[in-house]
């Protein structure tokens, strides 16, 4: 963690920003090992660029932050305390002078949050630091690769719990809650995402929401699912057939494995990001179903479930080693079905790895 704030410490330095304000969950977890959801109270760190960092945190929480390793200015509040006024309080014992930029998350710190934090710079220039934050986070060292591996085989695990499920009449929340009931009892205690269990015509909606429909004969069935462990996301999409499987539907179904399989081919280190959803839509759009594909190729992972970059076609940036993302095509036939296959890839040395391994040729579930 320290070297992370290291390197924000020397990007404030190299854009002469005075301070820098983080209170995303996912930043402060980044920059601290500390992973809480403060809900409606006020989290964050401030960093400097001389001095040493200050967390603010509720009061009842100060003991597990300590525990997780900060050692570095803290300051705790209850509920019937304003932190801004302690905050301004160590501002002050700071001597800042002469304040010409600050920076803050622009994406997600509140409007009134911001107005108080900006009431103790009223003249400084506001930088964004997303940019720097997706820029340090979008490249995993080997301890968060190690962490992502093993919520990918919880991830795995949650479809192969789903397909054993799978019997003629249960519901698709049934099968939903097997799948998060048996994972919890392999110590998972939050998903990255509401799992999403689809049967039939339902699978043709690619976010749609499971309900009391039941499971017939010929439907596709479409998991999609990911765990959050020790901080860390994965994210699954899986689709199989029950008891039979028309013409119609291997075809949609060779379709999307044959655009996944050529997508990750091209998943190496110098490849342009947005080619990695061209090489897919192109082989989708070529078998007459190009409308029928509206979402971009996937999105990065790590911390987020959806986090930098965002994989579209338009992406002009470069694939770097350590990077890890989800390539997910997917057909969609409204009131018909429709099929998605997703996996979470590393980007190694020289190539990739599939860090998702369930099986992805078409299975008949015969039951």
């Amino acid at each position: 963690m320290q070297k992370r704030l290291e390197a924000l410490t020397a990007w404030l330095n190299d854009e002469n920003i005075e301070v820098a304000f983080l209170n995303s969950t996912e930043n402060v977890y980044y920059l601290s090992n500390f992973y809480t959801d403060p809900h409606e109270r006020l989290m964050g760190i401030f960093v400097f660029k001389h001095g040493q960092p200050l967390f603010v945190l509720p009061a009842m929480e100060v003991n597990q932050l300590k525990d997780a390793g900060w050692g570095d200015e803290i300051i705790g509040y209850s509920d019937h305390e304003n932190p801004w006024e302690f905050i301004q309080t160590s501002l002050e014992s700071r001597n800042l002078q002469q304040v010409e930029a600050v920076a803050i998350e622009k994406e997600v710190l509140s409007f009134g949050r911001s107005e108080s934090f900006l009431t103790f710079f009223p003249e400084a220039n506001v930088i964004s630091v997303e940019d720097k934050l997706n820029e340090m986070r979008v490249v995993k060292d080997d301890s968060e690769i190690a962490v992502i591996k093993r919520a990918t085989e919880m991830a795995d695990y949650g479809v192969e719990v789903g397909i054993d499920a799978l019997r003629e009449g249960i519901t698709e929340m049934e099968v939903l809650a097997k799948i998060e009931y048996e994972l919890k009892k392999k110590g998972i205690r939050e998903m990255s995402f509401s799992t999403m269990v689809l049967f039939g015509e339902k699978s043709g909606d690619p976010h749609g929401n499971p309900g009391d429909r039941k499971l017939k004969p010929g439907d596709m069935v479409l998991f999609d699912l990911g765990v959050v462990l020790d901080g860390y996301c994965s994210d699954i999409t899986r689709t199989v057939a029950f008891q039979s499987v028309t013409e119609k539907q291997k075809e949609i179904y060779n379709t999307v494995l044959k655009a996944q399989l050529a997508s990750l081919e091209a998943s190496k280190p110098g490849t342009r990001i947005g080619d990695l959803d061209k090489v897919a839509r192109d082989i989708i759009t070529e078998a007459g179903y190009g409308e029928y594909f509206p979402h971009r190729i996937g999105h990065g992972m790590g911390i987020n479930v959806h986090e930098f970059p965002s994989m579209s076609h338009l992406n002009d940036g470069i694939l770097k080693e350590g990077m890890i993302y989800t390539i997910e095509p997917g057909i969609y036939l409204p009131g018909i079905g429709g099929v998605r296959i997703e996996d979470d890839v590393l980007i190694t040395a020289d190539g990739y790895e599939t860090l998702t391994k369930f099986p992805k040729d078409l299975q008949i579930i015969e039951k």
